[in-house]
């Protein structure tokens, strides 16, 4: 008999467990969770990961826990999460992924528990529309780029009016990518906060104070990271303090808190800003300056610094490190001229900010610009006589520290940053550039905001290498950790195989990516479902769809090929799996979060071994750290990476118990290098085949006999 579990509020939204028990009892084969989902599995795996979840959050300790495809790994947190009693913060690899568990997982379980579990779901601003931006775009439709965004404008409207949460992921008549979204929804820079005059229907603010009540809040990694950046300049009203913090998908972490630890000034982000001052500024301040003559001189430098990094797009990536920039002298010093007259802008839209929320909101703007340029400048550039914003008196600047906390303790730190432990560059498009900065490490700065009592629990299908977590924990700090790791309970032996072709080229080869694909043909024509091809970069991405298209033809094989770049990942994605037997070729993005299960997907092939392009700075900034320090880079980051990549890309083939399917790599050194062993052995246990004719054979003659189990039971 299952315990009767009594639950009483405590404080606001808290749920208290009265009744002790055992975690393992609601996943019974006669418990709630079996009463609740047809066709209920009992997997050992799934109660173990929660019991350790369960004894994690009770110890306010750390656990990284490592579940194969199908382990049932969602539920298996959120149960404990819920009987827990205490508040539990949900974090995901995506928006996507956040809204499928807030309104497909979490309601399900709930109900199987029955418990009064509030669960709210928080995003960050740019998710949610801002009614006081969405009164200016109507009443000033120039802002308006086309037709299509007038049609999309009155769709928001009439959105706005009816919804109760203002997310853009609810109003299905506008893509979520438009480009209407940006100026419809608010930025930290230009939110009016409680001066606002449409504060009080505020749907970001309403959706804070939620999160703030609830037992559970569903967030994503961005939105974890954006908090712990301004936690760190002082600033706490975007997450509420939690017990507990759960990362899904957590093997994206070590990535997204690189870029988010990181900076970036982007020469688009400065031209917007001219755009929104000048107009601002003439509109209620044209007496007080030569407005357009200010901004003009600082668009000069925009464009005349992008001249000056012209050389930069014959490197390696179009991307320069800061101490191999061609030509440096003549560009850091436009650098310093540009960022002069954008302290001297700013200062004049302080000195008149009082005048207008816009103007306020400007100068705002200018200031973390300021302070961004000048931390990423810093220590090798801008003398001691240049104007920074603490001594910007003589340019009529003498303000622009001051509207910003923010902004003044980032200039504080990067004058006390050592220039070793940040890694900068310079990346140039076609008009525009970036310059890009990020922290060699980010264990410490990770690890260090946990709270005493603070349970951190990590899970995700790939974390380990080959069984050792040590290159996970290192980068994010998680000394000390628990780890523990479960196999999937799909059966890999009979229903996959990993075929590594023992006649093509080395991937290095000028001919691999015609022989490649010369190979897949016959599976392809072998394979009764759609067929996805990974691929290592955008321009391999392109080759391969055009040589298979180019073998279509030949071969009268009469089969959509979807192209990453074509359509948005979304699109192509609902397309592959309208058409059924479509071939889809995507490069880094398509490697993880793609859920295809049964004939969907029956064909997956990987191009070559994902290792890091050799033109990342940061990747090259952390292999000669490690280099220097005596240690193996290859082995302490390039392999581990790969490994890691690998087994996600590998791990969209067999997504339930019933699929099947055949798993390409096209580069021989996962067989015929010493350190393949190790790339192979931490893959799912495949049966393996180097023989084409065994391969199609295996296409041609598999059956499926297990039967389909309930696809949220797998979540």
């Amino acid at each position: 008999m299952m315990p009767h579990v009594i639950a009483a509020r405590r404080g606001v939204g808290r749920v208290v467990r009265v009744l002790d028990f055992d975690i393992s009892d609601w996943f019974l084969q006669d418990g709630p969770l079996a009463a609740a989902v047809p066709g209920y599995t009992l997997r050992d795996a799934q109660v173990q990961l929660a019991q350790a979840v369960d004894e994690t959050i009770n110890e306010h300790a750390v656990l990284v826990a490592e579940a194969g495809t199908g382990t049932g790994k969602t539920w298996a947190y959120l149960i404990p999460a819920f009987l827990s009693g205490r508040k539990v913060l949900i974090s995901t690899g995506t928006r996507t992924l956040q809204d499928q568990l807030f309104n497909k997982d979490v309601p399900r379980v709930r109900k199987a528990l029955a418990l009064p579990v509030q669960v709210a779901l928080l995003k960050g601003r740019s998710n949610y529309v801002c009614h006081y931006h969405l009164d200016r775009l109507e009443q000033d439709e120039r802002g308006l780029k086309s037709k299509d965004e007038i049609s999309q404008l009155r769709q928001i409207r009439v959105f706005a009016t009816r919804s109760r949460s203002g997310d853009k992921t609810d109003c299905g008549q506008v893509p979520e990518d438009a480009d209407i979204w940006n100026r419809v929804t608010s930025t930290r820079e230009n939110c009016l906060g409680q001066d606002c005059p449409d504060v009080k229907e505020c749907f970001l603010l309403k959706a804070r104070r939620q999160a703030q009540e609830a037992d559970v809040v569903v967030i994503n990694h961005a939105l974890f990271f954006a908090d712990l950046m301004l936690r760190e300049e002082g600033i706490t009203d975007l997450l509420p303090a939690a017990d507990a913090v759960v990362f899904d998908e957590a093997h994206q972490l070590p990535e997204t808190a690189t870029r988010f630890m990181g900076d970036v000034v982007y020469s688009g982000h400065i031209t917007d800003f001219l755009k929104a001052a000048e107009v601002a500024a003439l509109a209620y301040a044209r007496d007080s300056a030569k407005w357009t003559d200010a901004c003009q001189r600082v668009s000069y430098y925009v464009k005349d610094l992008r001249l000056a990094a012209a050389p930069i797009e014959a490197m390696p990536g179009r991307k320069a490190t800061f101490d191999q920039i061609p030509e440096a002298e003549r560009f850091f010093d436009i650098l310093n001229k540009l960022y002069d007259e954008l302290v001297t802008l700013t200062g004049m839209l302080t000195a008149v900010q009082e005048r207008h929320p816009d103007l306020a909101t400007a100068a705002k703007a200018g200031t973390e610009l300021c302070a961004r340029l000048y931390r990423w400048s810093q220590p090798v550039i801008l003398p001691q006589d240049a104007a920074r914003p603490q001594d910007a008196e003589s340019t009529g600047a003498a303000q622009t520290a001051s509207p910003s906390p923010a902004a003044a303790r980032v200039e504080q730190q990067a004058a006390a940053t050592l220039p070793e432990q940040l890694v900068r560059w310079v990346e140039v498009g076609l008009h525009h550039f970036r310059l890009q900065m990020a922290p060699l490490s980010v264990a410490d700065a990770f690890s260090r905001q946990r709270r005493k009592e603070q349970a951190w629990i990590f899970t995700s299908a790939t974390l380990s290498v080959y069984k050792d977590f040590s290159h996970y924990t290192r980068q994010l700090g998680l000394y000390g950790a628990r780890t523990e790791r479960w196999e999937s309970p799909f059966d890999y032996q009979d229903h996959a195989m990993l075929y590594v072709p023992d006649d093509l080229p080395q991937p290095q080869s000028p001919d691999f990516q015609k022989q490649f694909v010369k190979t897949l043909i016959p599976l392809i024509q072998a394979s009764p479902g759609g067929v996805l091809v990974l691929c290592t970069t955008l321009r391999a991405v392109d080759n391969i769809s055009t040589l298979l298209l180019e073998a279509f033809d030949t071969h009268f094989i009469e089969r959509p090929v979807l192209r990453q770049g074509e359509s948005s990942r979304g699109v192509l994605l609902e397309q592959f799996r309208q058409l059924k037997n479509a071939v889809l070729v995507g490069s880094a993005s398509f490697w993880e979060g793609i859920d295809l299960p049964g004939d969907m997907l029956t064909l997956v092939a990987i191009d070559k071994l994902p290792f890091a392009p050799p033109d990342d700075p940061v990747l090259e900034a952390r292999i000669k750290a490690c280099r220097e320090a005596g240690g193996n880079p290859f082995f302490e980051f390039q392999l581990p990476s790969a490994a890691i990549a690998l087994k996600q890309g590998a791990g969209r083939l067999i997504r339930t118990e019933k699929d099947w399917g055949l798993l390409v790599v096209g580069d021989r050194r996962l067989v015929e290098k010493p350190y393949g062993k190790l790339l192979w052995r931490g893959l799912p246990p495949f049966r393996r085949t180097r023989k084409l004719d065994e391969a199609a054979a295996f296409l041609q003659t598999h059956t499926r006999q297990i039967a389909l189990p309930d696809a949220d039971n797998a979540a």
